[in-house]
């Protein structure tokens, strides 16, 4: 019988009150585009990686037109600070404070995420 080696594989976490919440392995994620994650209280989270490696997560739901889009947004910076533009009005959204780049009065929430290595043992197979 043979065991596959154990490995670790990078997790991004969002914080959600005082849990963290697993949302998805790093490798899925393409620098410079989003994706939505759906959150266990209903709502939906969008996941950013950045050119540079920085993970992000705001609210999916573009506070100006109510859908769920953020996600699809283009990503881009403004003054060193990493943004996204709703793909419908293209309002700019700060990932690192969620404030609306375009509109003083707007925001979205934005989570706190951390990249965590957890060990992941590989599955046993017979020889």
């Amino acid at each position: 019988m043979t065991i596959a080696p154990e490995k670790t594989e990078t997790q991004v976490q969002l914080r959600l009150g005082e849990e963290w919440i697993a949302l998805c392995a790093l490798s899925l994620l393409t620098p410079g585009r989003g994706v939505a994650a759906l959150l266990p209280d209903g709502r939906q989270a969008a996941v950013f990686l950045d050119r540079e490696g920085a993970a992000y997560a705001i609210d999916n739901r573009d506070p100006f037109s109510g859908a769920q889009v953020l996600s699809r947004g283009l990503v881009g910076s403004s003054s060193g600070q990493p943004f996204v533009a709703s793909p419908l009005l293209k309002q700019r959204f700060d990932l690192a404070s969620g404030r609306c780049l375009d509109d003083e009065s707007v925001s979205v929430t934005a989570y706190e995420v951390r990249l965590s290595t957890d060990l992941v043992v590989g599955s046993g197979s017979t020889a």
